[in-house]
């Protein structure tokens, strides 16, 4: 019988990765979907799913659910019975969580303690994955690892790390296989057109279009350490295959600054960056920091490492908006001259 895999935030970058990977290890994946007036499933249409209603039996199936719904969340668990949980539904942004405070402590804290405890009533074997976040070090000075104190500094940043100690709470409390990931920042072709790394990227594919000529950002010193999501959903999946359930950092170990990620995009695609961008205000967030991650334990114990390079995740994601935008990646870009990380 097929391993069973409920992925809540299957709409997103990282659920769509997700569940491609299990798909090809032979999973019945089940994903959850809030309920729109708008459809949002872009990332993963490509994928065959159906609705649990139909009788087709496809490895690929959706449901209707919301983490702020403990009811919804309660009956989906004994409906579906995983033998596997990824819990990586979230408002995500951090600058729109000083705007939604208390919707992003909802969804993305109660959220999680709502799933955790629909698992500890119904009984069930399930193995949990929680999607922590690095954003939780916050002003800790970098490299941070599993044993690096937390500071946050946003409400997204709070909410997360109530979900990850609840996640701890858990485990030791009720015997829960539960794990959290602490994922440093990872980008994709499918990253969300509002965060920083796919702005610049499509903002460059729409200036070749002659759509726009200027792209607005905030700080362009923020650093981050960036990785590619294809490799970070290996980690979460990896974290439940283990005998025992445990925190792990995922990382690439490298920071950058967006002013680095800037050139790096503006450069590949034979552009001049200050010819272009400008420093809007509204984007700059009420606190920053710097991240890097140190990811030594789950190379140690998961056998994982980032496969993809920096600027193959840069090429990546260019050659994918400017296909987006209609023009022609093989007349305006450069191909990355080696594969430093």
């Amino acid at each position: 019988m097929a391993q069973r895999a409920l992925i809540t935030g299957i709409t997103g970058q990282d659920g769509s990765y997700l569940a491609e990977l299990l798909l090809q290890k032979d999973y019945e994946v089940h994903g959850v979907v809030r309920r729109a007036s708008t459809m949002n499933r872009g990332r993963i249409d490509h994928l065959q799913h159906a609705h649990p209603s139909h009788a087709e039996g496809s490895r690929f199936v959706l449901h209707y659910g919301d983490m702020t719904d403990s009811g919804g969340l309660n009956r989906l668990v004994k409906l579906v019975r995983p033998g596997e949980i990824y819990n990586l539904a979230a408002q995500s942004h951090v600058h729109i969580s000083f705007d939604q405070p208390e919707y992003t402590g909802d969804a993305d804290g109660l959220g999680t303690t709502r799933l955790l405890e629909a698992i500890r009533t119904a009984g069930l074997p399930t193995r949990f994955y929680q999607a922590s976040t690095s954003e939780m070090f916050g002003l800790t000075p970098p490299p941070q690892n599993e044993s690096t104190p937390f500071h946050p500094r946003s409400p997204y940043a709070v909410a997360k790390l109530y979900a990850h100690w609840m996640t701890v709470n858990y485990r030791e409390a009720h015997g829960l296989f539960a794990c959290s990931g602490i994922l440093f920042n990872h980008e994709s072709p499918r990253r969300g057109e509002n965060f920083v790394s796919r702005k610049i990227t499509r903002g460059i594919a729409q200036i070749l279009a002659g759509k726009t000529d200027k792209l607005r950002l905030g700080n362009l010193d923020a650093k981050r350490d960036w990785g590619h999501a294809r490799d970070y959903v290996e980690a979460m999946w990896l974290m439940l295959q283990q005998d025992d359930p445990d925190d792990y950092v995922i990382a690439t170990g490298v920071m950058r600054s967006v002013r680095d990620f800037l050139i790096a995009a503006f450069t590949m695609a034979g552009l001049d960056w200050e010819k272009y961008v400008v420093i809007d205000e509204a984007y700059l967030r009420p606190a920053d920091h710097e991240l890097r991650g140190d990811a030594s334990k789950a190379a140690k114990n998961l056998g994982w490492k980032p496969q993809t390079s920096f600027d193959g995740l840069v090429y990546e994601m260019l050659e994918h908006d400017m296909t987006l935008e209609g023009v022609d990646p093989a007349k305006h870009l450069r191909k990355p001259a080696g594969k430093a990380s």
